[in-house]
Order: C-alpha cells, then sequence, then structure tokens
C-alpha cells in the first residue's frame, strides 16, 4: 500500500466527516440565527429583486431595498411558522370556546368578585366625584355605604352574566388564530422554543449523522479516486456527500410516518417521541401562548374588544338602573341625564382595569396555566402521526433545499480544500 494511498485513507474521511458535521450544525443555525435581518446593501440588486423568481425572492438572504445577508428561516417565517403551529395543532387541539371552558369562567368570575370587592368605594367614590363631586360630598355617609352594599351585593351577578356572555359567543369576542399569530410573530424566541428545544434531540441528531454518514462516505470517495484518479472527483464527491448528508439526515427525522419494519430506523424519529413532545409542546403553549393574560389582553384590548367593552357596559347599565331602583327618576334630575348614562361607561373603564390586575395574579395564573396544560396535553397526543410531524417539519420544508445546496457547496469547498492542501 503507498504512502499516497495511506495518506488519502486517513485525511479523506477526516475530512468528509467533519464537513459533514460543520454542515449540519451550520445548517441549524441558519434555521434560527439571528433572529433579525443583517445584510450590506448590494448595487444593483434593488432593480434586480422584482425580476427574481418568487422562489429566490423568499429566500432570508435578499430584501427588496437591495440588502443581501442573512436572517435564521424561522423568525424570517415567523408569521408563516405561526400560522402553521395553529393549523396544525391548536385548532385540532380544541376550538376557542374549549379553551374557555376549560379556564372554568365559573371560577373565574368568583375570583374577579373577590378581586373587585374590596375596590367597589374606591371606584364608587372616584365615578361619583367625577361626574357630581358637590352631590356626592353633600351625601350623608349611610347613604353612601348604601350605595355601596348595592353595588358590592349586584357584583357576583354582573361578573357571572359578563363571564357567561362572553362565554356564548367566545368567536364573536376572539379570533385565536389572530390571536396566536400575533403573539408568536411578536415574540420570535417562542417559536424558537416551539421548533427548536422541542425538536432538539433530532436536530442534535441531524448534527452528529452529519460525521457518523460523512466519515464512511469518505472510504468510499477513496475507493473512487484510487481506481479514478481524476482531480474534478473530490469536489464533486463533496458536493454528493454534503447534499446527501442533509437529505439522509432529515428524512431519517420525518420518514416513515408510521412503522415500517423494512426501514431500519423503523419510524421517523421525531414521531418516536410522540408522547414527550406533546407534552413539551403543551407547556409552551400553556405558558407562554394560550394563557389567561394572553386570552384577557385579546379580550380588553384586541381588534374586537369593542365587544367586550360593549357587553360590560350593557351588565352595568341594566345594573345601574336596578340599583337606582324607584329613585332612577330623583338620581337623574340630581347627577344630570347625560352624567347617569355616563357612569355604565365609567364603571365599565374601572372594571377592566381590576380585570387585568386580577389575570396577573401569579396564583391565579399558575392554576389556570396547568388546566390549560392538562388539556393540550391530552388532544395532543391523538393528533395524526402527519400532523405532529408537520408541526415540526414545516420549520424547514420549504427552505430544505437551500441546507442541501448548502451542504453541496460545503462539501464542494471542502474537495477544494484538500486538494490544495494534498494535491491529486
Amino acid at each position: 500500500m503507498s504512502a499516497h494511498l495511506i495518506e488519502q485513507l486517513i485525511t479523506i474521511p477526516l475530512f468528509t466527516g467533519v464537513i459533514g458535521y460543520i454542515t449540519n450544525w451550520t445548517g441549524i443555525l441558519m434555521l434560527f440565527e439571528p433572529k433579525r435581518f443583517y445584510g450590506v446593501r448590494v448595487p444593483g440588486v434593488r432593480f434586480l429583486y422584482p425580476l427574481l423568481p418568487r422562489r429566490v425572492q423568499v429566500i432570508p438572504a435578499i430584501r427588496a431595498d437591495g440588502r443581501v445577508g442573512w436572517q435564521g428561516i424561522v423568525p424570517s417565517r415567523a408569521e408563516k411558522m405561526a400560522s402553521i403551529a395553529v393549523d396544525k395543532s391548536l385548532s385540532k387541539v380544541g376550538s376557542i370556546a374549549q379553551f374557555y371552558e376549560v379556564l372554568d369562567p365559573e371560577y373565574v368570575s368568583a375570583h374577579l368578585t373577590r378581586s373587585a370587592l374590596p375596590e367597589v368605594p374606591a371606584i364608587v367614590e372616584g365615578i361619583m366625584q367625577r361626574e357630581n363631586p358637590r352631590l356626592w360630598y353633600s351625601l350623608p355617609e349611610d347613604v353612601k355605604a348604601l350605595v355601596y352594599r348595592r353595588v358590592a351585593a349586584s357584583l357576583p351577578d354582573d361578573v357571572t352574566r359578563m363571564t357567561a356572555m362572553i362565554g356564548e359567543n367566545i368567536d364573536d369576542y376572539i379570533d385565536a388564530k389572530l390571536m396566536v399569530i400575533r403573539h408568536l410573530s411578536a415574540n420570535p424566541l417562542i417559536l424558537k422554543q416551539i421548533f427548536y428545544n422541542i425538536g432538539r434531540k433530532e436536530l442534535r441528531f441531524m448534527q452528529n449523522f452529519g460525521f457518523y454518514f460523512g466519515f464512511p462516505m469518505g472510504f468510499v470517495l477513496v475507493a473512487l479516486i484510487h481506481f479514478c484518479p481524476h482531480w474534478w472527483l473530490l469536489p464533486l464527491g463533496g458536493i454528493v456527500i454534503g447534499y446527501v448528508v442533509n437529505y439522509v439526515g432529515i428524512t431519517m427525522i420525518f420518514e416513515p410516518m408510521n412503522v415500517k419494519r423494512w426501514v431500519p430506523w423503523q419510524q421517523g424519529l421525531f414521531l418516536k417521541r410522540r408522547i414527550e413532545i406533546a407534552e413539551q409542546y403543551a407547556a409552551v403553549m400553556a405558558d407562554q401562548v394560550v394563557t389567561i393574560e394572553n386570552i384577557c389582553d385579546e379580550l380588553l384590548h384586541g381588534p374586537r374588544s369593542d365587544r367586550t367593552r360593549a357587553t360590560v357596559e350593557l351588565v352595568l347599565r341594566e345594573s345601574v338602573d336596578n340599583a337606582a331602583g324607584w329613585a332612577r327618576g330623583v338620581v337623574k334630575m340630581s347627577v344630570g341625564q347625560e352624567a347617569y348614562a355616563r357612569v355604565p361607561q365609567l364603571a365599565g373603564v374601572e372594571a377592566l382595569k381590576v380585570a387585568e390586575r386580577t389575570v396577573a395574579d401569579p396564583t391565579f395564573v399558575a392554576q389556570q396555566r396547568g388546566k390549560v396544560r392538562a388539556f393540550v396535553t391530552a388532544r395532543m397526543t391523538i393528533l395524526r402521526p402527519e400532523d405532529l410531524s408537520e408541526l415540526l417539519r414545516s420549520a424547514i420544508k420549504q427552505d430544505e433545499w437551500l441546507l442541501f445546496l448548502h451542504g453541496a457547496i460545503l462539501g464542494s469547498a471542502a474537495g477544494f480544500l484538500h486538494l490544495a492542501i494534498f494535491g491529486v
């Protein structure tokens, strides 16, 4: 055996193994980093961009303003990834009405009531001082106390009616898909948790597989070069190995969907961990996405929040009229028709402030989070294998060809580097 052949048997497999590892390692980095676009403006690109095929335009390496650089594939597709996360999981796990029921509206009502009762005197006094301070100051303390008691007495029924009315037509108050998409798009770190942390074992396998596959393929390449000693065979072999190592690695993670005995790994590695992944996904969803805070924020500040305010004011208007009772006409004359009409609106504003403070209570939030987590976990375990697989693969499916191309380029570069160091 010649010294040159021994040299090739040592160096080429090392090169192909190391490059296979680096290819997959950098490929995973390309998926998630950086969070925002970094690049430089290149002359002429801005004019060339409209002429490029759509498939090239959406690559996160080029911008319509003429910049060329890179942004992680997942962050660059944040809105699409969020939409897929909803379509492939949450929408199949349960409707927003089911999530609302899981949060237990009766328990929420009771908790809101307990939180609001101590604030009744301050709320009433603030409203009355704003609308008719002279009248309020002139009222005897026992009359004021009577007002407080009447408001406090009607509060439990008022809160229960509000939560029930919202629950009966929750889809009119919350666009669940838009809520999740907006939250995930604004928080790319959560997307990374979904697509990276949940699939980290498979991504780590893919990274290591680059070496496990590339190293033995190096010996095959040595054999080819031995029988066909052309210089171009080394970079060409690098291209093939770099491309195939990514293709086979991704295939092993997601395919086959169902167990097939004739396949060495029998089932996609991702799908073998269905129960564990369901628990991890449920934890992310319950802790950071479908939370009582986010649902409350959507009700109070979302695109349909005007409906929430209208419902609160409707209930409070009836409550104010009932509290005024037979003296309603006298009260209207005392404070004025307009001031009387504004009371439910002002009370609604204060009630919504109380609700916001209530859902920030750590103990209350933890209890609700546990309910959502248990619900999502139970429902995730019955998802079809293709839906669960698509949940992670959606992060890379559109741009898989970029990862394959990336592997081919690095493989080719490794071949030329070996030629430069060791010759043909």
